[in-house]
């Protein structure tokens, strides 16, 4: 199942000419597909552009309707094959993956396609997942763009931006016979607003009438000679096709007076994607409205490759100063600019990295500080008294936070199956001691921070194993790899598992099975364990590690027994057994589950139906306050609370309203025999006639023991000692 449906919205997409679209970010680029008579589409999701393929997923019967084919892709380097359908055949095509590691993954065939060139439109729409907020390694996709040269998009996050990009992206690829790259931003992916739509568009070649009528023309495969002339091809005829069509087309845009203000003659030029933030500075230095009006004039590049010489050196022929926003490193577009006016001799001082910082995400606070520093240099005149931002402090009243809130690190979710799997790894480590663990990309990363403290690297989705390899030698320890059923289907499945079978490695390998793609939504994957309509799913991770020759395999179809996870552990890393140790555990996300069931309990209560939903607690009589149980757990519910006994100083363990009953915490205290304080109760709404005949029971039977032990007596007649 996905993190949410998008079965509601995706009905506008059949709304035609002249109508109102109304929506989020990623909705338009679907609509503008359609629009566009796109006849492929191809992904695998990722933030911040998971909800794409969710929303392609719930829309199939829309493209079915169209004769658009809709595949989720094994991997990036799957979806970004699949363009090649667009090389021969004049079908456009789509994919989308996050970047940049999906672009990453994805190189080799994006490298190809950009060599051999397409025929169809081919368009890469990338999650651009950059910033402090960021799941990943901080680069850019410019760099990836330049190298392969394939047209880069940053669009102004405003969705009829967003959607003339897709539409003049299909465009300019057919133009220059080049695919082109979309890059959406977090804030474009989930920005709202409106557009006027057109009519959804059947493809004109149909893939049905592509497979029956095939066409090859040999100078499109990537193969010596042809492969060198690709290379003059793209300078010859491709690269100045671009440049014709982006300048004819008017993609990048101007804003802003076209002479100079009175107080300077400076301008600001700036990747589409900062629009916002530029604005929202300008606006707060008091020059530029609230509708983008600005005093300021700004050269927006929708288009980040390739660059407009003509277009730039107009914009700073006449200016004493510009400045280039480019967030992110190395300064490509500013270098470019730089060159551009030393050969055309134009004096005009550039500024980008100074004032702006090198590397990091251009914030609010960023960009207001780093233009009103390039303003007071270069154009005092136009700040006046407007220095400082209206009702701006001298000083900042808000310490800085870092130092007066405390840190609170990323970790798993409450009662989340991952959580006691690392548990029991902890507890097979305090008795066989340390071993090299490593990561993978997915939820069980947080395994890395406390209170588990496990883990030494992560090289990318579903290498965990094999980053593992070099350890491949004999020791008195045996290394530990760990990877998801996403990362596992990935490409786990060969760089890890085969890889290990195939070298004899004699370490263990833990594949955490979630029933789907988890971290990424909760998409469904060849293991997932529901019925999908349009899918192949219930394939078993134990049978794909079996096909390749694994012989040590165990399977965990419950990861909170604490117990069972704790003794295959120590058997994998103690047995004689030679050959990779592959242990697969199964729970499903709690997270997923939670936003399945809880609606349904809700509904059910409502209704009038007998419901049970169990709860946990702490007898705050029998705990020692050790509090063993969070160190060996680290569940957000878990808590400590003071009694009101003065004999008892130390705080006891207790459980806060957003325990969701997966029992890990009495399972943990269970297996390292910690203590016997937890304890179960099933709450029963609507209750029946019989369960409240059996509560008077109980009840009575309470008061029975009470009044007993009141008196000096237990139930069975033995003195208190």
């Amino acid at each position: 199942m996905a993190e949410r449906s998008f079965a509601k919205e995706v009905q506008q997409l059949r709304i035609g000419e002249g109508q109102e679209f109304r929506g989020e970010g990623i909705l338009a680029v679907t609509k503008a597909l359609l629009e566009c008579g796109v006849g492929y589409v191809g992904g695998y999701q990722g933030a911040p552009i998971s909800h794409l393929m969710d929303v392609l997923a719930d829309a199939q019967d829309i493209l079915a309707e169209l004769g658009v084919h809709f595949e989720a892709s094994a991997s990036e380097a799957t979806a970004a094959a699949t363009l090649a359908a667009s090389v021969h055949y004049p079908i456009r095509g789509a994919v989308t993956f996050k970047s940049t590691v999906g672009t990453n993954v994805a190189s080799d065939a994006l490298a190809n396609l950009a060599s051999g060139g397409v025929n169809g439109g081919a368009l890469i729409i990338v999650g651009e997942d950059y910033g402090e907020g960021a799941s990943i390694m901080q680069e850019r996709s410019h760099a990836f763009a330049m190298k392969s040269q394939i047209w880069l998009l940053d669009p102004r996050p405003n969705l009829e931006m967003i959607v003339k990009s897709v539409r003049e992206g299909f465009e300019l690829s057919e133009a220059s016979n080049t695919p082109v790259m979309l890059e959406m931003r977090i804030r474009a992916c989930h920005v709202h607003g409106r557009f006027k739509a057109r009519d959804n568009r059947k493809p004109e070649m149909s893939l049905a009438e592509a497979l029956e009528n095939p066409q090859r023309d040999i100078s499109r495969i990537v193969l010596p000679p042809a492969s060198f002339q690709h290379e003059k091809e793209k300078i010859d005829k491709r690269w100045p096709a671009a440049v014709k069509f982006i300048r004819e087309r008017g993609l990048n845009e101007f804003f802003g007076p076209k002479e100079a203000k009175k107080g300077g003659n400076v301008g600001i030029v700036l990747q589409g994607g900062m629009y916002n933030g530029v604005i929202r500075a300008l606006q707060r230095l008091g020059l530029a409205d609230i509708r983008g009006n600005t005093d300021v004039p700004l050269y927006v590049l929708n288009v980040t490759y390739p660059l407009i010489d003509e277009e730039f050196l107009a914009f700073a022929k006449d200016k004493d100063a510009v400045l280039v926003i480019e967030e992110g490193q190395p300064n490509h577009i500013e270098q470019a600019f730089g060159a551009m006016l030393h050969k055309a001799g134009i004096e005009t001082k550039l500024r980008g990295k100074d004032p702006f910082p090198m590397a990091g995400e251009y914030t609010g606070a960023v960009m207001l500080s780093s233009i009103r520093e390039f303003l007071r240099d270069h154009a005092g005149g136009l700040l006046g008294d407007k220095d400082r931002a209206p009702n701006e402090p001298e000083a900042p009243l808000v310490p800085d936070l870092s130092k007066a809130v405390p840190p609170r690190p990323p970790g798993f979710c409450t009662g989340c199956p991952e959580r006691p799997i690392f548990a029991a790894m902890k507890m097979v480590q305090e008795e066989l001691g340390e071993h090299h663990v490593a990561a993978d990309i997915g939820c069980h990363l947080f395994s890395i921070m406390p209170p588990f403290d496990i883990g030494a690297s992560t090289m990318g989705y579903g290498l965990g194993p094999a980053s593992a390899s070099a350890f491949n030698v004999e020791a008195k320890k045996r290394p530990i790899a760990v990877m998801g059923d996403g990362g596992f289907w990935h490409n786990g499945l060969s760089s890890g598992v085969t890889n290990a079978v195939f070298n004899k490695h004699d370490g263990v390998i833990l594949i955490v099975d979630n029933y789907y793609s988890a971290a990424t939504g909760g998409q469904d994957i060849p293991s997932s364990r529901a019925f999908n309509r349009s899918r192949s799913t219930k394939h078993p991770i134990t049978d794909a590690v079996k096909g390749v020759g694994a012989t040590w395999v165990r399977h965990i179809d419950r990861t909170y027994d604490v117990t069972k996870m704790r003794d295959t552990f120590r058997e994998a890393l103690t047995t004689s057994e030679k050959g990779p140790k592959i242990i697969v555990a199964s729970s499903e996300c709690m997270l997923n589950r939670q936003r399945r069931e809880r609606p349904k309990l809700a509904k059910a209560i409502a209704g009038g139906e007998r419901s049970v939903k169990p709860r946990f607690g702490v007898d705050e009589d029998v705990c020692t306050g050790d509090h063993a149980c969070m160190r060996l757990s680290g569940c957000p519910s878990l808590s400590v609370k003071r009694l009101d006994d003065p004999l008892r100083d130390d705080p006891v363990a207790s459980i806060d309203q957003s325990c969701v009953a997966c029992g890990n915490c009495g399972e943990v205290a269970d297996a390292a025999v910690l203590c016997p304080s937890f304890y179960r109760a099933d709450v029963i709404h609507n209750p029946r006639r019989w369960d409240r005949f059996i509560g008077r029971l109980r009840a009575n039977f309470r008061k029975r023991l009470q009044r007993r032990r009141d008196a000096g007596r237990l139930s069975f007649g033995f003195k208190v000692a």
